[in-house]
């Protein structure tokens, strides 16, 4: 049952939002085109639904050969290779937003865990790369609630960015996600989509720990 109630959800939430968003997004195309690289939307490979490879949509915030540039995949606070509109972009989470395009086409979820690069997953155990996807990734999730900052916990860390995340970051992220799918629930999941609202308005906020006690004990 939950599983049909939570795609009938995805479905009515990502094409109300598409409507309502619209004019707000128009702006941003235009703005998108007359700046930068003058393109809008990028469109790059993502491990989704029992580790098929998908396209995901986002806003472009970032140089098209970024990925081949400084540190590759990991993104860091003011990246040199960030877009004008870039890094407002990023912070707002409005990048995120052409994602409901894959809710609708049923690539993705509303809530769920994120879906990765390639190359990104590879550095999950074992253990969690096979369950990891038995649920559809989310625009939003657990995992994206803790590391809303993520790009600031690498950018002022000591350590080598890869390393950061190999050591502390990836190993929390995956008992989070593991901890969702064993905790999925159409209310825990409207918990989450509150919190994700709220946190645009609040990004300091604490409110997670109070609403999921059980989650893992963050490590750093």
């Amino acid at each position: 049952m939950y599983k049909y109630l939570k795609r009938f959800f995805d479905v009515v939430c990502s094409l109300l939002a598409i409507l309502v968003l619209l004019p707000f997004m128009l702006p941003i195309i235009i703005l998108l085109l007359l700046t930068g690289e003058h393109y809008i939307f990028y469109r790059q490979q993502r491990v989704g639904y029992k580790n098929k490879i998908f396209y995901i949509w986002k806003f472009a915030t970032m140089l098209k050969n970024s990925p081949n540039m400084g540190t590759g995949e990991i993104t860091l606070r003011k990246d040199p290779r960030l877009l004008p509109m870039g890094n407002f972009l990023r912070m707002s989470k409005i990048n995120e937003l052409p994602q409901l395009i894959n809710i609708l086409t049923g690539d993705m979820s509303v809530v769920g865990p994120r879906p990765l690069m390639p190359v990104s997953f590879k550095r999950y155990t074992s253990r969690v790369q096979e369950v990891i996807y038995n649920s559809k990734p989310g625009l939003t999730g657990i995992a994206s609630l803790i590391f809303r900052d993520e790009e600031a916990l690498v950018s002022n860390s000591s350590l080598p960015p890869a390393e950061f995340y190999d050591t502390y970051i990836f190993p929390y992220k995956g008992e989070l996600e593991l901890w969702y799918l064993k905790n999925m629930s159409f209310l825990n999941d409207v918990k989450i989509i509150f919190l994700t609202a709220w946190s645009i308005l609040s990004p300091k906020n604490d409110l997670a720990k109070k609403f999921f006690p059980t989650l893992p004990k963050r490590p750093f």
